[in-house]
């Protein structure tokens, strides 16, 4: 990579997802400077974006709300400068579950049924539909934050309070039993599948984030056409949402071997463990070369072309 070229690396940031983003950022930036780059690490404690006057491009590390959900993007999209991954309005849609569900629907795109209901609702008419179990999902938040799974009616309250602390709007919906997988699209095409294997009920943020607590298959056992299946229903959710660059999609595959899809992270997490880089290592594409690569596709929107180190 020029060794001139100059990057700012935005991690931490004000949601709940804080502890993880500034672990991305931080191997985001140490593989950058591997590759020569000046680097800038920019702990963003607030909704205020403070940036050096000499900046490149702005590496975005950052999850959840501000700095997933279109926010940021718009900020720098204003300020003309140059970013990694989705723009502003894709961000918005695919980080808010409920909008990314309708685009889903709309575009054809297999995902568990489910319904809008609001946290203050008692009778929940709109979810008389489904089928139980059920997943209560807060339509903003990243890394399974207020995630609750729901066995029985009874239990359907507090798992609404449970939820409802992170948005007045929650998803609803049908719980997929059976395996769970996750593919990375990366420049228009995805990369090998990984299932993803967790002794806790369903891939939570413990579960996430907890080393020994979740197996990673990559490449996932699968046949190949439900390999192909899976890849390109994370195609169609990526596109569908108007992503780019790179998301990493989340599917569930039930005993049918039908795949439906969950959600679609557009600033997935980027330690070299996360899933995103297994998946790029899977495909011969080293960590440095992944960081490096986003870099150059952001400044290429730019009409800038640095040259690239692929470690």
């Amino acid at each position: 990579m020029d060794d001139h070229l100059r990057i700012a690396v935005l991690m931490g940031g004000p949601s709940a997802e804080r502890e993880v983003s500034l672990r991305s950022g931080a191997a985001i930036a140490a593989a950058l400077e591997r590759l020569g780059a000046s680097v800038t690490r920019i702990d963003v404690t607030g909704t205020v974006l403070r940036l050096p006057t000499e900046i490149d491009v702005v590496f975005i590390a950052l999850h959840g709300t501000f700095g997933e959900d279109g926010t940021v993007q718009r900020m720098l999209e204003d300020s003309g400068l140059s970013y990694t991954f989705s723009g502003p309005e894709a961000s918005a849609k695919a980080f808010d579950k409920i909008l990314a569900k309708q685009a889903f629907v709309a575009a054809g795109v297999m995902t568990p049924r489910y319904a809008v209901v609001e946290r203050t609702d008692r009778q929940f008419v709109p979810l008389r539909k489904l089928q139980w179990p059920l997943v209560v999902k807060p339509p903003r938040q990243g890394s399974s934050v207020g995630v609750e799974l729901v066995e029985k009616p009874e239990d359907l309250q507090h798992a609404c309070m449970v939820a409802g602390q992170y948005d007045d709007r929650l998803l609803v919906e049908e719980r997929i039993a059976g395996r769970e997988f996750t593919v990375a699209v990366l420049d228009e095409r995805a990369l090998p599948v990984i299932e993803v294997r967790s002794n806790h009920t369903f891939f939570d943020y413990e579960a996430k984030y907890t080393k020994g607590k979740t197996e990673y298959l990559v490449p996932a056992p699968l046949e190949d056409k439900a390999r192909e299946r899976a890849q390109e229903l994370a195609l169609r959710a990526h596109e569908c949402l108007g992503c780019r660059d790179l998301s990493r999609v989340d599917l569930m595959m039930d005993g049918t071997g039908e795949f439906y899809v969950l959600e679609v992270n557009t600033v997935p997490g980027f330690t070299e463990t996360s899933l995103v880089p297994k998946a790029a290592r899977a495909a011969g594409m080293s960590f440095e070369h992944l960081c490096g690569h986003l870099v150059k596709r952001a400044l290429a929107r730019r009409g800038r072309q640095p040259a690239l180190v692929t470690a």
